[in-house]
């Protein structure tokens, strides 16, 4: 297991093959999936073809508890975008921002310009999330859906940080 960042209560590190079925769990809760695909669950060979994707790690317990995943995905040279998806037995416990403020702070340290996330507006826990991560709103935006969910007309919205140097 390689460990790419701990705190005091997660570690994140590489995927591994048995964090399939965990990722199909996460991916099936509909609550975990409301504002990304309606609830519709993700299919397992998808799960399976994206299990390792750059800048993405498995964040668990130190006991080994499995919490979901955290990602720092770059979109550019100098910037990226953070992303996270928690079991839902964990929200509300800090494990998002715990996860989400390391990431940020690890990502300035090591030279990104710019980190950014996106949300739709309706999501407001996730908005919280990324203020306590230290993100600030930059704009609300519109996209076209082929299948429009609960809460699309409202948009998505943007956070960014920038790098003070």
């Amino acid at each position: 297991m390689r460990v790419f960042l701990q705190t005091p209560r997660l570690i994140l590190r590489d995927f591994e093959p048995a964090d399939v079925d965990h990722l199909v769990s996460l991916d099936s809760d509909p609550a975990v999936m409301r504002y990304l695909t309606g609830g519709k669950p993700t299919p397992r060979e998808t799960i399976e073809q994206n299990l390792h994707t750059p800048g993405r790690w498995a964040a668990v317990t130190h006991e080994g508890l499995f919490l979901g995943w955290f990602s720092l995905r770059p979109t550019g040279r100098d910037e990226a975008e953070l992303g996270y998806r928690l079991v839902s037995r964990c929200w509300g416990q800090g494990y998002a921002t715990e996860g989400a403020r390391t990431l940020v702070h690890k990502g300035l340290a090591d030279g990104l310009r710019r980190i950014f996330a996106q949300t739709m507006a309706v999501n407001l826990a996730s908005r919280r999330v990324m203020e306590k991560a230290g993100l600030s709103y930059v704009r609300t935006f519109h996209l076209d859906w082929d299948d429009p969910i609960d809460g699309f007309e409202l948009g998505e919205v943007e956070y960014e940080v920038l790098s003070r140097s």
